[in-house]
């Protein structure tokens, strides 16, 4: 079974702030606006380097959503940055009516996703957002895994022409994934071989499930590990051949079950190839204070889940 070092762990917001810097020297077109959140989105490089390229909304993130949509008219590639629920939730409509409508090549960077979010709380800890964003005609959407392909898929995103939302992380995680990647757009990563079941992740659920695969390599199960970075558009033949193999699956993600990646991956199945399914995903519910680690282990989002909930497959073939 192929293992994986990890590296060092690093936080991915990290990652989208050292690409965004190699973007500020390499092409003159990317401009980046942030909702007065510049430190925790690590937008500091950018601001120093390139003042006249860098626009501080202020706690007006509709604004700043328009913003970006009327830089995109002059030929400039607008990088968004503030949490993810004010990335999404609070200006759903902006998004929707400006950018996603007409097309803009807008990117929206949005950092503290998921529980891991931590002591800020339930109101702060977004759990729908990728199923918002997903359902925007045209809009793509990317979960990154760790510091490395953050910093990967922000550079990748600049060449690609239309809205994007980004989403990472505030917590420090593994590193594990190469520091020179090729990132792209909507191409699974098969992680390690197997012959008895399929986990496909995202975000900082990969390395969880790398470390499940472990666990279960242990107890004689062979777990194939498919790293979905891409959740719209989703590689459908990665997870369509990888079942043909396996018979089952289990899908795992820092989100809500409905909307998010495992609704995805059971759309791709019941139209191609039926296959039982479990989900790693919080069930339904908003999140509560706590350390990262404390909210994983209560909502049921580790490699100890999904070990779990690969066992619970395992018996449905």
């Amino acid at each position: 079974m192929k293992t994986y070092e990890n590296t060092g762990s690093k936080d991915t917001r990290s990652g989208f702030g050292a690409g965004l810097t190699e973007l500020g020297q390499t092409n003159e077109n990317v401009v980046a606006l942030c909702a007065d959140l510049i430190g925790s989105l690590k937008m500091d490089d950018f601001k120093a380097n390139h003042p006249e390229r860098f626009f501080q909304a202020g706690i007006a993130e509709a604004n700043m959503i328009g913003m970006a949509a009327g830089l995109t008219i002059g030929g400039k590639i607008p990088f968004t940055g503030t949490f993810a629920n004010f990335s999404t939730g609070r200006v759903y409509d902006q998004i929707r009516q400006s950018v996603a409508y007409s097309g803009k090549n807008v990117k929206i960077c949005a950092s503290h996703a998921g529980l891991t979010l931590g002591e800020d709380g339930a109101t702060h800890q977004i759990l729908e957002d990728i199923g918002l964003m997903k359902m925007l005609p045209g809009m793509t959407v990317i979960n990154t895994c760790d510091y490395n392909q953050t910093k990967a898929a922000t550079i990748a995103i600049a060449d690609y022409n239309g809205p994007v939302y980004l989403r990472f992380g505030r917590p420090k995680v593994p590193n594990f994934t190469p520091a020179d990647q090729k990132f792209e757009i909507g191409k699974a990563l098969n992680l390690t071989e197997g012959g008895d079941v399929t986990i496909v992740a995202t975000g900082h659920l990969v390395w969880e499930a790398l470390e499940a695969a472990k666990t279960l390599n242990e107890q004689g199960i062979s777990a194939e590990v498919i790293d979905i970075h891409t959740i719209k558009p989703l590689d459908a033949k990665a997870i369509i051949n990888s079942v043909a193999k396996t018979k089952c699956i289990v899908t795992a993600e820092e989100h809500n079950h409905l909307g998010g990646l495992g609704e995805s991956v059971a759309r791709v199945l019941a139209q191609h190839s039926p296959t039982p399914q479990e989900f790693v995903a919080t069930n339904d519910t908003f999140g509560e204070s706590g350390t990262p680690a404390q909210l994983m282990e209560k909502y049921g989002l580790n490699a100890n889940a999904i070990v779990n909930a690969c066992l619970k497959v395992l018996k449905r073939k």
